[in-house]
């Protein structure tokens, strides 16, 4: 993985997102990504998750947190499970589609946030830089970086990724959770 993509590679990536979405939604014949001929960027492993909006209301999310395939199938995945899978939302519908903004974010590998008491972990949390993951046995919740813009303080943000995970908001105050952090490049459409 290298630091950053180049502008061809995020317009690449965009594309290959907006395809996907229009194929599928519209009942269209659909295609895998052929690698050949991108960037090797885009042919290595790599993590994405794509956010869809509509004015700026959000539409869908989906995403990974691990490498198990190539970054341009990755987003191609991801952009076809944000518009048709996310269980918060109806599936996208053809009209929708010229109205979707496509946001793309490229995560770098997780790294276990080491901390000793709920003050501790607060004092490590980077808002805007660090994207979160909890986990809590088999649960686990995420907020990309780009959430600390909705929810800017630290506890409150802690607490909404506990209820995201399908627990009570307070439960990273009462027992010590696996915390781990990331950070994203993002790119959307102009």
């Amino acid at each position: 993985m290298t630091d950053k993509l180049s502008d061809a590679d995020k317009k690449e990536l965009l594309i290959i997102a907006r395809q996907a979405i229009s194929a599928v939604v519209n009942g269209e014949p659909f295609n895998k990504v052929d690698l050949k001929g991108l960037s090797k960027n885009l042919q290595e492993e790599g993590v994405s998750f794509v956010t869809l909006t509509i004015n700026s209301r959000l539409r869908g999310c989906i995403g990974a947190l691990e490498a198990y395939q190539p970054l341009a199938l990755d987003v191609q995945e991801h952009a076809i499970a944000a518009a048709l899978e996310d269980y918060r939302f109806s599936p996208v519908t053809p009209k929708e589609v010229p109205l979707l903004n496509i946001e793309i974010s490229w995560l770098t590998p997780t790294i276990h946030l080491e901390y000793s008491d709920n003050e501790n972990l607060i004092s490590k949390l980077r808002p805007g830089i660090d994207g979160v993951l909890i986990k809590d046995g088999q649960h686990r919740a995420t907020f990309l970086p780009q959430v600390w813009e909705q929810i800017p303080d630290r506890e409150d943000f802690l607490s909404h990724l506990c209820l995201k995970m399908g627990a009570l908001p307070d439960l990273w105050q009462k027992k010590h959770l696996e915390v781990l952090t990331y950070q994203v490049e993002e790119f959307k459409e102009d």
